[in-house]
């Protein structure tokens, strides 16, 4: 399956395309502005599917999902989003997009999402889109002790357990206790997931 994804977080980016690329099967593309992603779905074969994220630089939200979508037939859009609460995910599917697809989402999850979509299916998380409540800030900053902080912020710089053990100078055992609080309340299952959200969340 061929995928571009662009997002103009790089290590979200490089992340995700390292991520497909070893699950197998997947030739991935990846570029940084929505300018960029324009020039590559005007000049290329058609892409099986295209990731957009919502706040890249040049998105304009809504209106760049539309515009890929009306850049030539062949192309299926999806849009990706840390922050997107479900009317703009409701928006999305109705302006044409193949689905919508929160970042928080579990890696197996996801690459499912992403050949369900690549086959001409129409996606987006059912317990996110029946949600009650929709939170319009990201509510990390409340949720996670100033410990629990400093751990997200080394998951962000790329850091060990080690190396953000020596930095906080604290035990490597308590780092990975901290880690395991810190995956459930951010409701992920690692530490790739949780970097991810905070980077999209400009946290630090």
């Amino acid at each position: 399956m061929k995928i571009l994804i662009a997002d103009d977080h790089d290590m979200l980016r490089d992340i995700l395309v390292q991520f497909l690329e070893n699950e197998g099967g997947f030739q991935t593309v990846g570029v940084r502005t929505f300018d960029e992603a324009a020039v590559r779905i005007k000049a290329d074969d058609p892409y099986d599917l295209i990731l957009l994220d919502y706040n890249m630089h040049g998105m304009n939200g809504l209106d760049g999902l539309k515009a890929a979508i009306a850049f030539g037939e062949g192309h299926r859009v999806a849009l990706m989003s840390g922050e997107a609460n479900k009317q703009i995910a409701e928006d999305a599917l109705e302006a044409g997009a193949a689905g919508f697809i929160p970042k928080s989402l579990p890696a197996k999850s996801l690459i499912n999402a992403i050949k369900f979509m690549a086959m001409g299916e129409q996606y987006a998380p059912i317990d996110f889109m029946t949600a009650i409540k929709e939170t319009l800030h990201n509510p990390l900053v409340d949720k996670l002790t100033e410990r629990e902080l400093q751990m997200l912020k080394g998951l962000t710089e790329g850091k060990s357990n080690k190396q953000i053990a020596r930095d906080l100078e604290i035990r490597e055992p308590t780092v990975k206790l901290h880690m395991k609080t810190l995956y459930r309340k951010m409701g992920v299952e690692n530490r790739t997931q949780a970097a991810m959200i905070a980077s999209e969340a400009g946290l630090f």
